[in-house]
C-alpha cells in the first residue's frame, strides 16, 4: 500500500538500483572505479570529514559535560540522581533503536548510493518517505510508551521502590515525546552527513544540553531535588525539539521540494527497510546490554546506578569523538564506493586501515587514563556540591572496568560500518547478540557475587559490569574483523603500531600517577591540569619522536587551527 501527501514526482532515472555495484550482487555493473581510489582514501583530505566530526562532537560533549558537572553538583550519587538516569535510560531507546546509528546503517548508505550515482530526484522522494514513515512510528511507540511507562519500570529498574519508583514513572512520562523528536533529529543528522555537512549536526545537541543547564542553574538552589528532576525532565523535551528544529532549515535547503510522504513501494524504500529490521536488532540486542546492566544495577547499593551512568558519560567520549567520528564520516564514502568487486574491496581495505590506525592512536591513552587516572578524570568533571572524593574513587570503578574493552568497541564500530556500507546487517546483528550473551552471563556473575568472593563492599559490582561487557566487547571485536576479513581481505591494525602506543601510554600515566601522589587530591581541578596535562604532552611528544604519522597529523591539524 502507498499513502502520499505529496501527489507529483518526478518519475525515478532508469540507472542502476542503490544495491547495484556491491560485492556480490546478481546486476553489479562494470562501474569504473575511480583512477586514485587509494591516494584519495589514505591523503589528508580523507580525514577532513572525521575532524569535523570530531570538531561537533567535541563542541556538543563540552556542553554535555557542563551539563553532567551541574547535575553531580545538586544531585551526587542520590536516590534522585538514580531516578533521573533510569528516567532518560528508558525512552532513550527509542532514540537509540530509531536513531542516529540504525538510519546512518540503513537510511544513508542507499542515500548516498543513490547520490553518488546521479539519482538525486529518487535520492529525495527516499528522504520524504523515510521522514514519513520514521514520524508515523515514532508517534505510535511513545503514544503506548507513556500508557505503559509502570510495566516498563518494573522491567527495567526491579530494584526500585516507593518514592523514588513514583518519581521515575513521572520523568519517563515527561521525557518520552522528548526522545521521538530527537529520531528525527537523527533523520536531519542523516541528511546532512551525507551530502558532508557534518559541523551543524554534530553541534545541535549542544541546544539540548543548553536547555537542561538552564533549568538547572534556575531553579537549583531553590528546588528540592525531586522538583529539580521533573523541571530537568521538561527542560530534556523542550531541548530535543530545539535539537530537531536548528537543523531543519538547513536540511530544507539541500531538499527544496521536500515533503512527507508514506511510501514502501519505491525499490530504494524497500531496500532500506530491509537493511533497518536487521540493523534494528542489532542495536536492539546492544541496548538490551544496556538496560541489562541498569537492572543489575538497581538491585546493588542506592548510588550505584548513578554511578554507572557518570562513568558511562565519561567513557563513551573517546567512542564519540574519535570512533564515531571516524565511522561516520567514512560511512557515505565507503557506500559510495563503484566497481568491481576487486575493486571495491581494496577501496574499503584502504579507507578502514587509515581509520583503524587513527581511532586507536586516540582511543589507547583513553583507555589507559581511565585505568591508571580515573579518579582525577572524575575529579576534574564531577567533584563539586554534592559530588565528593569518594564518589570520584567510586566512578574510577566503573572507567577502569570500561577500560577494558574501549579498544575494541571503538575498533568494532567502523568494521560494523564496513559491513553497512556493503549492505550487510546480518553479520553484525549475529555478533552483536553473542556479545549480549557474554555480557548477561559475566555480568551477573561480576557484579553479583565476585565482589562477596573478593571481600569487597557489594556497590563495586558496578566496575564489574562495565568489565564484563568490555570482555563480550573485544569478543565481537574478533569475530568482526575475521567475517570481514573474509569478505574484502585482511585488514587491521599492526601489531607493532599497538604495542608502541600501549607503552607510551603506560608510560606517560606512570609519570602522571606519581605527580598525583606528589601532589595529593585535595584539590581536583589543578591536580587535573596539571597531571592530564602532563601525560598527554609526554604521549603525545613520545609519538612524534618516534615518527608515528599520527601524532604528526594531529599536530599539524592543531597548528592550522591555532593560526586561524
Amino acid at each position: 500500500m502507498q499513502v502520499r501527501i505529496r501527489i507529483s514526482r518526478p518519475a525515478p532515472s532508469p540507472t542502476p538500483p542503490p544495491h547495484a555495484g556491491l560485492p556480490g550482487s546478481r546486476d553489479e555493473p562494470a562501474f569504473p572505479a575511480p583512477a586514485a581510489a587509494a591516494e584519495a582514501a589514505a591523503s589528508p583530505k580523507s580525514s577532513g570529514g572525521a575532524s569535523r566530526v570530531g570538531l561537533g562532537i567535541l563542541i556538543s560533549r563540552i556542553f554535555g559535560l557542563i551539563r553532567e558537572r551541574i547535575f553531580a553538583h545538586y544531585f551526587g550519587d542520590s536516590a534522585f540522581a538514580d531516578a533521573f538516569r533510569a528516567a532518560t535510560r528508558i525512552p532513550n531507546l527509542l532514540n537509540n533503536l530509531f536513531g542516529e546509528g540504525v538510519l546512518s546503517a540503513s537510511f544513508v548508505t542507499v542515500y548516498a548510493k543513490l547520490r553518488s550515482h546521479g539519482e538525486d530526484d529518487e535520492a529525495e522522494h527516499l528522504a520524504r518517505a523515510v521522514f514519513g514513515i520514521l514520524s508515523l512510528v515514532c508517534g505510535i511507540i511513545v503514544f503506548i510508551g507513556v500508557l505503559i511507562t509502570p510495566v516498563l519500570i518494573d522491567v527495567i529498574a526491579p530494584g526500585f521502590s516507593g518514592d523514588k519508583r513514583e518519581l521515575t514513572v513521572e520523568l519517563v512520562r515527561i521525557i518520552f515525546p522528548g526522545t521521538g523528536l530527537l529520531a528525527l533529529s537523527a533523520w536531519c543528522l542523516g541528511i546532512l552527513n551525507s551530502h558532508r555537512r557534518f559541523l551543524l549536526s554534530y553541534t545541535a545537541p549542544v541546544a539540548l544540553n543548553l536547555a537542561m543547564i538552564t533549568a538547572l542553574v534556575a531553579f537549583g538552589a531553590y528546588s528540592t531535588q525531586a522538583k529539580l528532576a521533573v523541571y530537568l525532565a521538561w527542560a530534556f523535551v523542550l531541548g530535543s525539539a530545539l535539537q530537531f528544529l536548528v537543523q531543519l532549515p538547513r536540511v530544507l535547503e539541500l531538499l527544496p521540494d521536500f515533503s512527507p510522504s508514506l511510501d514502501f513501494e519505491s525499490p530504494a524504500v524497500k531496500t532500506v527497510l530491509r537493511n533497518f529490521f536487521p540493523v534494528f536488532l542489532s542495536r536492539g540486542v546492544v541496548q538490551v546490554s544496556s538496560y541489562i546492566d541498569s537492572v543489575i544495577a538497581s538491585l546493588l547499593p542506592s548510588g550505584a546506578v548513578a554511578a554507572l551512568g557518570y562513568g558511562q558519560t565519561i567513557s563513551v567520549l573517546p567512542i564519540s569523538l574519535f570512533s564515531m567520528a571516524v565511522s561516520a564520516s567514512e560511512l557515505p564514502a565507503l557506500s559510495g564506493a563503484k566497481g568491481t568487486e576487486q575493486e571495491i574491496a581494496g577501496f574499503l581495505r584502504t579507507r578502514l586501515f587509515a581509520g583503524l590506525r587513527r581511532i586507536a592512536f586516540l582511543v589507547i591513552p583513553s583507555a589507559v587514563a581511565f585505568l591508571v587516572l580515573g579518579d582525577i578524570v572524575a575529579g576534574l568533571f564531577y567533584q563539586s556540591g554534592r559530588f565528593q572524593r569518594s564518589d570520584s574513587v567510586y566512578v574510577w570503578g566503573v572507567l577502569a572496568g570500561s577500560s577494558i574493552g574501549l579498544l575494541a568497541s571503538a575498533l568494532g564500530r567502523l568494521y560494523s560500518s564496513a559491513f553497512y556500507a556493503l549492505y550487510d546487517a546480518k553479520t553484525p546483528l549475529r555478533f552483536a547478540v553473542i556479545r549480549v550473551a557474554l555480557t548477561t552471563v559475566l555480568g551477573l556473575i561480576a557484579a553479583l557475587w565476585l565482589p562477596r568472593w573478593l571481600g569487597l563492599n557489594e556497590k563495586w559490582g558496578v566496575a564489574g559490569l562495565t568489565a564484563s561487557a568490555g570482555i563480550a566487547g573485544w569478543v565481537e571485536y574478533s569475530l568482526l574483523r575475521r567475517a570481514l576479513g573474509r569478505r574484502i581481505g585482511r585488514v587491521g591494525v599492526p601489531a607493532d603500531f599497538v604495542v608502541k602506543l600501549w607503552a607510551l601510554a603506560f608510560l606517560a600515566a606512570a609519570a602522571a600517577y606519581g605527580l598525583k601522589r606528589a601532589l595529593g587530591t585535595n584539590h581536583p581541578l589543578p591536580l587535573a591540569v596539571v597531571a592530564l596535562g602532563v601525560y598527554g604532552a609526554l604521549y603525545f611528544g613520545g609519538s612524534f619522536l618516534l615518527g608515528i604519522p599520527e601524532s604528526r597529523e594531529v599536530l599539524s591539524r592543531f597548528t592550522k587551527r591555532a593560526r586561524r
